[in-house]
């Protein structure tokens, strides 16, 4: 092996050796969340998969499993560590979202994603959009709310939101179609940021008073 070939050799294995870290951070992570998830829920099975997206990063769903019924939710792994390293009620907040599901009687498995571009447009245009809207008007229904897409130079597609009583500064919020898709894929409520960050405006902008 020349000098030149150990030169080569050391940035290869150094990123290998980075991305074996970074496999083991997330499955630690992952065996700890569904222990969380047992001892949260145990009367249920708890199964559980690692996945990866690339704009999004590494999610975890877990599925929980009594007699005939089914139901799953997803979470990305950048908000649980945020939650379980900042939030004193993490297991509560993780749970939260399973106790929503399971309050009805039907099975809840995660949704196929659209294996097409037209698949993917008509789940938008037709629920996630619709919806989203809805219910941020639902939730705020003694404002004028504006709701409409913007094509983002950085992000692409976003539905933004805002107040038409706020005109000047810090007036509307923005997310990504594909954060919202990628939301309702896990089971979640694609809304509920949308709504977050509408409060948010919303204090900013004294608009209870």
């Amino acid at each position: 092996m020349t000098e030149k070939d150990i030169d080569t050799q050391a940035p290869v294995d150094n990123e290998q050796d980075q991305e074996r870290e970074q496999a083991q951070i997330i499955m630690t992570w992952f065996q700890h969340i569904q222990e969380v998830m047992k001892e949260q829920f145990p009367e249920y099975e708890v199964d559980g998969q690692i996945g990866n997206n690339p704009t999004y990063g590494p999610m975890f769903a877990f599925t929980l499993k009594n007699d005939e019924k089914s139901t799953s939710c997803g979470f990305f792994l950048n908000e649980i560590m945020r939650n379980f390293q900042t939030n004193p009620n993490a297991g509560l907040w993780l749970s939260s979202f399973f106790v929503d599901l399971l309050r009805s009687p039907e099975n809840h498995p995660l949704p196929n994603p659209p294996q097409s571009e037209d698949e993917a447009k008509e789940l938008l245009d037709k629920h996630i959009v619709p919806y989203c809207a809805a219910t941020v008007r639902e939730e705020f229904p003694d404002q004028k709310i504006y709701v409409d897409l913007e094509l983002h130079e950085e992000h692409g597609p976003v539905l933004e939101a805002g107040f038409v009583a706020v005109e000047d500064g810090n007036n509307t919020c923005a997310l990504p179609l594909q954060y919202l898709m990628t939301l309702y894929l896990l089971n979640r409520d694609p809304a509920e940021p949308l709504i977050q960050a509408m409060y948010r405006l919303y204090e900013e902008n004294n608009l209870g008073q």
